[in-house]
């Protein structure tokens, strides 16, 4: 009886045994939307929070991750543990498809409305089709060197579209940079998505130039920023100074420069950070209701 037993044990143990070292990871997946403003499927991809299946009636926050230069919406959970850490939050995590887009509508290249097409169409299809919290304070949008410069610039743009945005190395100086000075590939997405010096695209995505231009009271009604970068990255410099802009502007935000360089390691730290703020501020706004 007793080799019985002990082979019974043993038995569950080595049937149990692989789901003991597993991390939990949130389940995704993938959907495209016809857009009529970019003429073609879009895809994106949608992180469900841990009990999204349980309920028919809970709603959730929603935050917008945008990808970098050359990237694409799958890389958010291809390349950082964002599957592990979603499990700790009560978020619907929506990953955006940007291509070398620069996140704007294009100066030249035809159906290339990157802009309008997450505010008209995406947004409206992911409060539709999910079940989100779909005000102001419950949208959040981030995301990594263009990404980062991406989700600023629809903080400042449309404030009353998004309680917190976040960049991450944000490529914030883009639209003044010296394409020269770049390499060739990048170069001519920059000159594709914000046309020549004197395009009235540049001037209206500059987001150092947005920042300046608006009166005291629109400075009050803009969302909470976050802004971080690597001391090692080469977009330190620019992100350094529109800190000091939000500074002198009395911006609401937080900025964090940490060792660290223009890589998917220093990324995957901070969007494990971005959560927990992010969570972290939502708690404190329903406190003071």
């Amino acid at each position: 009886m007793k080799v019985e037993r002990s082979l019974f044990i043993i038995l569950v143990f080595l049937f149990w045994a692989p789901a003991f070292g597993q991390i939990p990871q949130a389940k995704f997946e993938d959907f495209k939307l016809q857009s009529e403003l970019m003429g073609r499927m879009m895809p994106y991809r949608v992180v469900y929070p841990v009990d999204y299946f349980k309920s028919n009636e809970k709603r959730y926050s929603v935050i917008y991750l945008l990808h970098g230069l050359s990237g694409n919406y799958k890389n958010w959970t291809e390349k950082t543990k964002l599957l592990q850490y979603a499990t700790k939050h009560d978020f619907l995590l929506v990953m955006v498809e940007g291509e070398n887009g620069w996140y704007v509508d294009s100066a030249k290249e035809p159906r290339s409305f990157y802009e309008s097409y997450i505010i008209k169409e995406l947004i409206p299809e992911i409060d539709k089709k999910f079940r989100t919290l779909n005000d102001r304070k419950h949208r959040i949008i981030a995301g990594l060197s263009m990404g980062g410069y991406g989700a600023i610039k629809f903080g400042l743009k449309y404030p009353e579209k998004f309680g917190l945005v976040g960049s991450f190395s944000g490529a914030l100086g883009i639209v003044t940079a010296d394409t020269d000075k770049m390499y060739g590939w990048i170069a001519e997405t920059v000159k594709r998505a914000f046309g020549d010096s004197e395009s009235p695209v540049r001037k209206s995505n500059d987001i150092f130039a947005i920042l300046r231009g608006l009166s005291s009271d629109q400075l009050s009604q803009l969302p909470f920023i976050y802004l971080d970068c690597g001391t090692e990255d080469f977009l330190f410099r620019e992100n350094q100074e529109f800190m000091t802009l939000l500074v002198e502007k009395k911006v609401k935000h937080e900025y964090r420069h940490l060792p660290g360089a223009h890589t998917w390691t220093y990324w995957d730290s901070q969007i494990f950070d971005f959560l927990r703020l992010a969570e972290k501020l939502l708690k404190e706004q329903e406190k003071m209701k």
